[in-house]
């Protein structure tokens, strides 16, 4: 005899969920077997619902409830309501069954004595014909697994009778079994299925599938998990948790218990590297939720204590294993889902390109590898160990000044990464550095051009081209380190920032090359921002709103790096100071703020020798060197015209932005070297318009310039141009034209080196006469003044920072008698140097001998002997112990590192790529603003030329000159593609970054 069905429906007010509701009513009437009574319990107002005549013909009852019941509760209210021997069919608003859905469901009931719960095949609303959900099950740690989800129903499932659990949504519940089988509340809306399933197995039941029982199901419903990213993640993980504690033995649940928050810092990592941050802070929740709610927990100990008569072994035939989880999220590793190119570094000629840069640079600084050291301009020895390094690089007590505590440069945290390079010996990492530039330049200008071009040749040209930039090799041969580091970031930036918007991988690598482009030229600051915001304009106009969300986290870790800096330097009413050039302070040349100055910015160079054509050549001669960086000034300006206009004009305004960066900076004087005011370094800001003039260049020998030979030539005499320019930079070294010099290893004189070795806490006074009858005074800690140590607190400082020494030095040199070796060493100072000025006048002269006649006069300070350094003298004193941060510094130092850690972690964590990242990336387009009348060509490669053609002589290996080989490919890219349902990742989610779906082979995508 049919058992008697009890249906109970969950629902929800809302115009929409009652057309659904409505729908499922219907549904029910028309079963084929229907059920005995139905009862409906609206979770809201139900007084619309209790004047519907429909409603009342089918229902027994309406039960109105709160709106945030949970259907767990909801089907706990109508349970009092069922007769007794009744099986309970439980349903939703969105779960409307097909009209044979509840006698299949009897019959399987019926047939199957051991059955204490039937479960129908779910499918899609929309298209019967896609599974929704038909069985779960779990792994060994608890996860939940959905055995058929998002599969095209050709009843490759129909002979599964047996699982260990299933969606909640229209599951028929024995009647015998009915009070002890009831949803778990504390699951909070996930895995209630499959709870019952594990329960109803551990009672000596289990849970049948019945496939040919359908049940069309809507997301969003009551019963279905949440629509939103954050809430579904918080749900799924606290379903996990609080089944993990109500399943574990009772001497195992303590250790679940503590193990909840470090399993929850564990998973945050897993989730950064898997590309999923939306699910950490829901990880916390769920994590914190399952340690309170411990009442909850021992309510469902209960419940299965008191039902179960089975061991868990029970169960154990019906969990997924790792290996078979592996194979169920498994979705086709090795195929790229359509590529539409590869990147061909060395099939296109990219390696050999580098190898010519690195031929190019040792020949045009032949002597720097034999160097220890490099020195001249803007160049410092680095400290002797990598710890030191990374001590300048934190919070706390500054290695220029007495007793200055405060926070370190950005640019200090660049440096320490540098030098780590060579644990050995951290200075000869910045002449390695000089060495790889030109090659690291010719590299990192060839992957920027990936995201403009396909073909070889063209990437070839932007990587050579980016490397002879003037702009590059003045900062070469001036021995500028900052500005060296920004022009080899740069085109890495622009490589990740320009589809940080498509994926969390490239949001994390460009937030971090992000804030190192701004710890090495903070004046860049306002012009990214500004590109910033264009950025996020555009992918907010195109309702890219999780692309949106990416962008939103690129300025973060540098918000992190220099949030301690702001402070300090609004709290010291110099805001503008944030703007200054991080390093040594560098009185070189460079462009002023005069006509003559501004005309050579125009032109490409930030110092008014053209990259050293003035030298070179006649000065009348040379002044035409900016003729030669016109080809590539053409070619970007006929990108605004070019069939990819949209993309052309976006890097034309990039190249604006440099460029007016670069005119107004030059005439900001923030920093000050030894009393001489140093203007802002234009030459970053020239980087930054040189990536977008070059940019815009390549656009247009892309796509405007369709006739091969004549794209070769205009290639060719760009590319030759600018080697023409770049004769005087590279042969500046041999020449002696350059400032660049070996070593020193030390500042200081060899014996305070000496003493100081180790970077003990040695502190050397030094005094500097000046040309203008002043008096420079600094300390130097350890054993030598170094890049990373340098501060703009003291670099920009209008007042004397940390203890104000000047007046002892003043005291020092003249005929004051006081205790002077006393008052050193009370403020730590071990030395005193006298120091000559590098071009020193009268002035300057006659301040020194006399300063070295009044110290050697004083009484306690022994004349150490004079150096290549200049006069030195040794203190008898016992010098006083360096200082040291206070309890309340040390806690600022603490905070302020754990919250730049954290946030450098979680950038390095996302941009760590994982397979499903690479293989999203892969089945993408890697040029971005391709315009919708272009045309994808497949790529061609030499093996599928006709057996008599031959390549020109010369010419650039072209993959995109030919025809396509099918119509497919020569689709416009903006024709809709055909959407594709995604396997489920690790985690439940998308495989890859969401909304990176693969294309259609042979076809594009670009956002």
């Amino acid at each position: 005899m049919p058992a008697r069905v009890h249906a109970i429906i969950v629902a929800r007010p809302g115009s929409s969920s009652r057309a659904q509701l409505l729908r499922t009513l219907e549904a029910v009437r028309s079963q084929t077997a229907p059920a005995a009574a139905v009862t409906l319990v609206m979770c809201g107002d139900a007084s619309s619902l209790r004047e519907s005549e429909s409603v009342a013909s089918t229902v027994e009852g309406i039960i109105e409830a709160r709106t945030t019941t949970s259907f767990a509760e909801a089907v706990e209210l109508a349970r009092p309501r069922v007769q007794e021997g009744s099986a309970v069919w439980l349903l939703a608003q969105d779960t409307a069954p097909h009209p044979r859905a509840l006698e299949r469901l009897t019959g399987t009931l019926e047939r199957s004595p051991s059955a204490a719960i039937v479960a129908p095949k779910l499918v899609a609303t929309d298209n019967d014909r896609e599974i929704v959900s038909l069985g779960v099950s779990m792994t060994r740690l608890g996860r939940s697994v959905e055995l058929a989800a998002g599969e095209l129903d050709q009843g490759q499932h129909d002979r599964t009778d047996d699982a260990l659990g299933s969606d909640v949504r229209g599951i028929l519940i024995r009647g015998q079994v009915r009070d002890a089988l009831r949803p778990d509340r504390a699951l909070a809306g996930a895995d209630e299925g499959l709870d019952l399933g594990v329960r109803a197995r551990l009672g000596g039941g289990r849970v049948v599938l019945a496939p040919s029982a359908r049940i069309s199901a809507a997301p969003g419903g009551p019963a279905a998990l949440p629509s939103g990213r954050f809430r579904r993640a918080y749900v799924t993980r606290l379903a996990q948790l609080h089944r993990r504690l109500a399943y574990a033995p009772a001497a195992a649940v303590p250790l679940h218990w503590l193990s909840l928050l470090p399993l929850a810092l564990w998973r945050s990592i897993t989730h950064l590297i898997g590309k999923r941050p939306e699910a950490v802070f829901p990880e916390w929740g769920a994590a914190l939720t399952a340690m309170v709610r411990i009442g909850a927990v021992a309510r469902s100990r209960a419940a299965i204590r008191a039902f179960r008569s089975s061991s868990w072994a029970s169960i154990a035939p019906l969990r997924v294993t790792s290996s078979e989880l592996r194979r169920r999220l498994d979705d086709g590793h090795g195929s790229e889902g359509g590529a539409v190119s590869e990147l061909r570094f060395f099939s296109g000629g990219g390696a050999w390109a580098v190898l010519a840069a690195l031929v190019v640079s040792v020949a045009s600084f032949t002597t720097l590898l034999a160097w220890p050291a490099i020195g001249g301009g803007g160049l410092l020895p680095l400290r002797q160990t990598v710890s030191a390094l990374w001590d300048d690089a934190a919070w706390g007590i500054r290695g220029i000044a007495v007793d200055l505590v405060g926070p370190a440069d950005p640019f200090a945290s660049v440096v320490a990464v540098v030098g780590s390079l060579w644990p050995a010996g951290p200075s000869f990492a910045m002449v390695l550095l000089w060495i790889l530039a030109l090659p690291l330049a010719v590299l990192g200008g060839w992957f920027a051009a990936t995201r403009v071009t396909d073909r070889a040749g063209l990437r070839i040209f932007a990587g050579v081209a980016w490397a002879l930039a003037p702009t590059f090799l003045t900062a070469l041969v001036e021995g500028r380190p900052a500005a060296v580091l920004v022009h080899l970031l740069l085109p890495w930036l622009f490589h990740a920032a320009v589809v940080a918007h498509r994926s969390w991988g490239a949001a994390g690598s460009a937030s971090i090359l992000l804030a190192a482009v701004i710890a090495c030229a903070p004046s860049l600051a306002p012009a990214l921002a500004l590109l910033w915001i264009v950025a996020l304009g555009i992918v907010l106009g195109t309702a890219q709103f999780r692309g949106a969300g990416r962008l939103l986290w690129l300025p973060v870790p540098t918000a992190a790096l220099f949030v301690p800096l702001v402070f300090w330097q609004l709290a010291h009413g110099t805001p503008l100071a944030l703007l200054g050039d991080p390093g040594l302070i560098w009185a070189g040349p460079q462009a002023a703020a005069d006509a003559a100055g501004r005309l050579a910015l125009a032109t490409g160079f930030p110092t008014t020798d053209l990259a050293g054509w003035t030298d070179f050549v006649p000065a009348p001669l040379g002044a035409w060197a900016p003729l030669l960086c016109a080809p590539v000034a053409v070619l970007a300006l006929a990108a605004a015209v070019s069939p990819r206009w949209r993309a052309g004009i976006t890097l034309l305004v990039v190249a604006l932005a440099g460029a007016a960066t670069a005119f107004f900076v030059v005439g900001v004087t923030v920093s000050f070297t030894q009393g001489t005011p140093v203007a802002i370094w234009p030459g970053s800001a020239l980087s930054l318009a040189w990536i977008g003039l070059l940019g815009a260049a390549v656009v247009t020998l892309d796509t405007a310039i369709t006739l091969p030979r004549l794209r070769v030539v205009a290639a060719v005499a760009a590319a030759t141009a600018l080697a023409i320019c770049a004769i005087p930079a590279l042969t500046a070294f041999h020449a002696g034209r350059s400032v660049l010099s070996d070593g020193p290893e030390s500042t200081l004189p060899a014996y305070v080196a000496a003493q100081a070795a180790g970077d003990q806490s040695i502190a050397t006074l030094v005094l500097t006469p000046q040309n203008d009858g002043g008096l420079a005074v600094e300390v130097v800690w350890g054993a030598s003044e170094t890049l990373g140590s340098q501060s703009t607190m003291i670099s920009t400082a209008v007042e004397p920072q940390g203890a104000d020494i000047s007046t002892l030095a003043v005291d020092l040199l003249s005929a004051r008698d006081f205790d002077a070796p006393g008052e050193l060493a009370a403020e730590g100072i071990s030395y005193v140097l006298v120091a000559q000025v590098p071009g020193e006048g009268d002035q300057a002269r006659t301040l020194r001998t006399a300063a070295v006649a009044s110290i050697d006069q004083r009484p306690g300070l022994v004349h150490a002997g004079s150096t290549n350094r200049g006069e030195l003298w040794r203190l008898e004193a016992e010098v006083a112990d360096p200082p040291t941060l206070t309890a309340a510094q040390q806690g600022s130092a603490r905070f302020v590192m754990i919250m730049q850690l954290m946030v450098l972690l979680a950038a390095l964590l996302l941009s760590i790529p994982t397979r499903a990242s690479r293989r999203a990336a892969r089945a993408q387009s890697r040029i971005v603003g391709r315009a919708p009348e272009e045309p994808l060509v497949l790529p061609r490669h030499a093996e599928d030329r006709e057996p008599d053609e031959e390549p020109l002589v010369g010419t650039i290996d072209d993959p995109q000159d030919a025809p396509a080989l099918d119509d497919a490919a020569l689709a416009p890219i903006a024709e809709p593609v055909p959407p594709t349902v995604a396997p489920p990742s690790s985690d439940g989610e998308d495989s890859s970054d969401d909304g990176d779906r693969p294309t259609e082979p042979g076809r594009e995508q670009d956002r």
